[in-house]
């Protein structure tokens, strides 16, 4: 099959797929960092006691998971700007990563909170920390060592979902893959060079995670 392959005009490309595999690299950890910080807070109000909060984070919540990543995007680019709010389609892609992204770092958040053993939670109370300084010191940084192995799979979701962003011509990896289709009418180079990057980028995350859970990793005392 590589035979047929015409090498040269990948080699000819690769500039613009190296610009894809940054774009796509920066804009992914952009996301992952606001995802992280909209899914703390989101946690944080879904466990609250106070409904004026409960309520609009379930609302996110659901409402996030339950529609398309491509539906959100689609909403932002185009309906937002007929409501008077106007983003470029990089503030636009992000955004969408952040929020969808952001709604399911929440729940796997709120899982590992669920899962701490309460004697943890009464004896910071019982120290005399508000909830506040609960959430800070005693719960959210077991939570997150719980739940370091999920957190970096839903990081490798975001890097996959963000070729989405191609459809709102964003130039990034797949943006690049149809670029060269479009000028070539290459699909089988152009698509084939596209996945290689994204499985580089991929092997890239999992070796840092490997050694990221073996530094972060929760282990209750025995």
């Amino acid at each position: 099959m590589l035979e047929s392959f015409n090498f040269r005009v990948i080699w000819e490309y690769l500039p613009m797929f190296g610009q894809g595999l940054f774009a796509t690299a920066w804009i992914s950890l952009i996301s992952a960092f606001g995802a992280m910080l909209i899914g703390v807070v989101a946690c944080m109000a879904r466990l609250s006691h106070f409904k004026a909060v409960v309520i609009p984070a379930a609302v996110y919540i659901e409402s996030i998971r339950s529609t398309p990543l491509l539906a959100q995007l689609y909403f932002f680019y185009f309906g937002l700007p007929s409501m008077g709010v106007r983003l470029d389609e990089y503030q636009t892609g992000i955004m969408a990563l952040c929020l969808n992204s952001g709604a399911y770092i929440a729940e796997i958040l709120r899982a590992g909170v669920q899962s701490i053993p309460t004697g943890h939670i009464e004896a910071g109370a019982s120290s005399g920390l508000s909830y506040l300084q609960r959430l800070r010191y005693i719960i959210m940084p077991q939570a997150i060592g719980i739940t370091i192995p999920p957190l970096l799979g839903q990081t490798i979701v975001l890097v996959k979902d963000s070729a989405l962003l191609s459809l709102i011509s964003v130039v990034e990896l797949t943006r690049a893959g149809q670029l060269m289709n479009s000028e070539r009418f290459m699909p089988a180079e152009g698509f084939f060079t596209t996945a290689i990057c994204y499985l580089i980028l991929y092997h890239i995350l999992k070796a840092l995670s490997s050694r990221w859970q073996k530094k972060l990793i929760y282990r209750p005392a025995v």
